[in-house]
């Protein structure tokens, strides 16, 4: 096999992506970053707009109020330039059962959510949550991935060529392998660490992480039928409440430490229909 100019300085462009763009999560996990945060930022409060654009917002004043009161709760605790950013709350309306929060400073909340996260504490651990993916750097580190997979692939083909049958089987194949291998299960990761940084960020704002173990029970009843667990993004239920379980002792005690120093948010859901 031969291989060309072109592919040595793919590989060694390739190379140095690698040694330059590697960081460290909150929790300690190295990240593979090769965008500037404020590229991702500024990605996150376009498409936040295009939402707004397009996504009905909710219109009930008092729903709109309890879901920034609690998203508020979890702002005002978050370190360091994120502390600082003022956070743009919207709830959408719409029967999905999800949220999310975007780089830039952005929240968004379907009011489908309200039905299932029943409690201040439930909707705070999806907050949290949410807010975790940003604090973590995750939108940088899946487009990071995703490119940096592809390059990989790319290289693949230019060492391989475009010669017979065999050569573009194997190479439709590794990509199917990499979308199971490598993005899917890095998604998990991810999720998995949103979990735990959501429940620290909700304990600290002075909700109850053993709400967090709640809430996911009751997004289990909600769920229904789900792909095995290997072919997802999200790590099943069962699996969040284990881990959340795990991690509750910590949660637990920067909860105290928050009771103590007087954060207990008063958050009112209104009733809903």
């Amino acid at each position: 096999m031969r291989i060309t100019t072109r592919g040595t300085g793919a590989l060694v462009m390739a190379c140095s992506l690698w040694v330059t763009a590697c960081t460290t999560s909150p929790t300690g996990r190295s990240q593979l970053k090769l965008f500037p945060e404020q590229q991702v930022e500024s990605m996150g409060t376009q498409a936040y707009k295009e939402m707004k654009q397009k996504q009905p917002i909710a219109d009930d004043p008092r729903v709109t109020s309890y879901v920034r009161c609690v998203a508020d709760a979890i702002t005002r605790v978050l370190p360091g330039e994120h502390g600082k950013t003022h956070w743009e709350v919207t709830v959408f309306r719409s029967d999905q059962i999800n949220a999310f929060a975007l780089p830039g400073g952005k929240i968004g909340v379907y009011s489908g959510l309200l039905k299932v996260a029943q409690t201040p504490g439930q909707l705070a651990t999806v907050i949290g949550h949410e807010v975790g993916h940003v604090l973590a750097g995750h939108a940088n580190e899946r487009l990071s991935t995703n490119a940096a997979t592809q390059t990989g692939l790319d290289l693949l083909s230019i060492f391989v060529g475009s010669g017979g049958f065999i050569e573009q089987q194997g190479l439709a194949l590794l990509g199917l392998g990499a979308q199971v291998g490598i993005i899917l299960p890095f998604s998990r990761t991810q999720e998995s660490e949103a979990d735990e940084i959501g429940a620290e960020l909700m304990a600290q704002a002075g909700f109850d992480p053993r709400q967090g173990v709640e809430l996911w029970q009751n997004m289990s009843k909600a769920g229904g039928d789900q792909p095995p667990q290997f072919l997802s993004t999200h790590p099943s239920p069962s699996n969040r409440i284990e881990d959340l379980r795990d991690h509750m002792p910590r949660a637990m005690r920067l909860y105290e430490r928050a009771q103590f120093d007087g954060r207990n948010p008063e958050c009112t859901r209104p009733a809903t229909k």
